[in-house]
This record gives C-alpha cells, structure tokens and sequence, in this order.
C-alpha cells in the first residue's frame, strides 16, 4: 500500500477546529499526523489526552488501523513538542496517553522513559527499578509493546546479558542506528557482552557503573575494572554508582 496516497485519501475537511474534530473520535487514536525521525517518516496517533500510537509510516496500514481515526494536525502547540520527544528521545512535557497497556506496563514504561540520551539500561536493570526482580521477560514483552516507541526510548534498553537484542520499530538495524546516533559505542557493548562484563568500576574512586554511565565514560583504561556482576564488585570494594544506579 502506498502511504502516502492512502494518508492523503483519508485526510478531509471536518468543521470547527483541529481540537473540536480530534474530539469527535472515540478511540486511543482519534487523530494521527506525520513527522520526521532519525529512521524516517513516522505516524504519531493522538488524542485529546496525549500522543498514543507511532509507528513507521511504511509500515502504518490505515485502513486497518484508523477505525474512528482522521488524519490531522494535532491540537495547538503539540507539533513542536512531539518533534522534540522524537528528536531526544524521551516525552518531556509532550502529554502521553498509555491507556492501551497494563499498569504493570505502564510502570515500566515511565521507567524506561528516563533512560539518558545515549545511555542503555538492560531488562534486568527495569525490572529492578520497579522492585520486581523476576519480571525480566515481562519486561522485554512490555518494550516490545511499547505502543509510543521513540517518544518512550525502548530502543535504549538492551538484553541483560549486554547484547543490543530487537527493536518493535524497524528491527535491530534501526535500533544501531539510533543508538550510534546518540553516541553509544555499539562495538564496544558487544565485545563486552561477548566477554560477559556487564559492570565497570574505577579503582580510584570504587564505584562500578553500568557501561554506557557517563560517569562510565571517564574511566581511563589504566584505572578501568571489568566486572561481571554486581555481586563481584561489592566483594572487591566497589559501590553501585548513584547516578546508573547498576544491579
């Protein structure tokens, strides 16, 4: 199916203001628009309580998906906000409605959401965040599902074992290349995965971090402990960093 065309068909004059038409709908996803990323050209679906659907606009299917849905610009002032969620990666103050998802789901989501830019965290490390140690394939369902991918930065989380693993939006080659944009060494990650080394320490300031910590980064090669647990580094004298918060 031609996307464009498909869009361009769908797109008609409603009365009132964009706002007044995105309330005739009844849906998660009353309203959707295209914008640019860093993969491509995307389809965001809102509502009028926020951003509720993206996806890449090759492989967005209107005609499946739209049900009350109309093609139109989203409510006033929105615009700029989702070009900056979609160009840092993470929500800032762009209104997110994830009522499509569990509340366990949720929980992780908001989580995910404050992952820095250039930075990746492992399932283990979410499914320790939200005091749930034994959720970790949840988890990894739950980045799956992410409904708003890009605005929510699963593609910042990363198997636990260290490796890069899948993205919902594109596949994993997307998923490099949005990390390789934001600066994360992608060889790297997987030398030390491959070498099961999941924490760094310092021996100057004993504290271990997650790799991709920028705190991390500052380790010169002559102070830099590899370490393959948390359990390790606490055995030889190092505290979890503060800011990474590793386990």
């Amino acid at each position: 199916m031609n996307i464009g065309s498909s869009l361009g068909s769908l797109r008609t004059e409603l009365p009132g203001s964009t706002r007044d038409a995105v309330r005739l709908g009844t849906g998660l996803m009353d309203g959707f628009s295209l914008f640019d990323s860093p993969i491509g050209e995307v389809v965001v679906g809102f509502n009028i309580r926020g951003v509720s659907f993206v996806d890449l606009a090759t492989d967005f299917d209107p005609d499946a998906s739209l049900r009350k849905a109309v093609a139109a610009t989203p409510p006033k002032g929105w615009e700029a906000k989702i070009d900056r969620a979609i160009e840092r990666g993470r929500p800032g103050d762009l209104p997110v409605d994830l009522r499509s998802v569990t509340e366990f789901q949720r929980t992780v989501l908001e989580v995910a959401a404050t992952i820095p830019f250039g930075e990746v965290r492992p399932y283990g490390w979410l499914a320790d965040q939200i005091g749930n140690r034994g959720a970790v394939r949840a988890v990894g369902s739950t980045m799956a599902k992410n409904p708003v991918p890009l605005v929510i930065p699963c593609h910042r989380v990363v198997r636990s074992d260290g490796r890069i693993g899948n993205y919902s939006l594109g596949g994993a080659d997307n998923k490099t290349a949005l990390l390789g944009r934001e600066g994360v060494d992608i060889e790297r990650l997987a030398t030390l995965a491959a070498r099961r080394v999941r924490f760094l320490g310092s021996d100057t300031t004993h504290v271990f971090c997650l790799p991709t910590c920028s705190h991390a980064r500052r380790i010169s090669d002559a102070h830099l402990v590899e370490l393959k647990s948390a359990e390790q580094g606490v055995a030889a004298g190092f505290r979890p960093c503060k800011v990474c918060r590793p386990a």
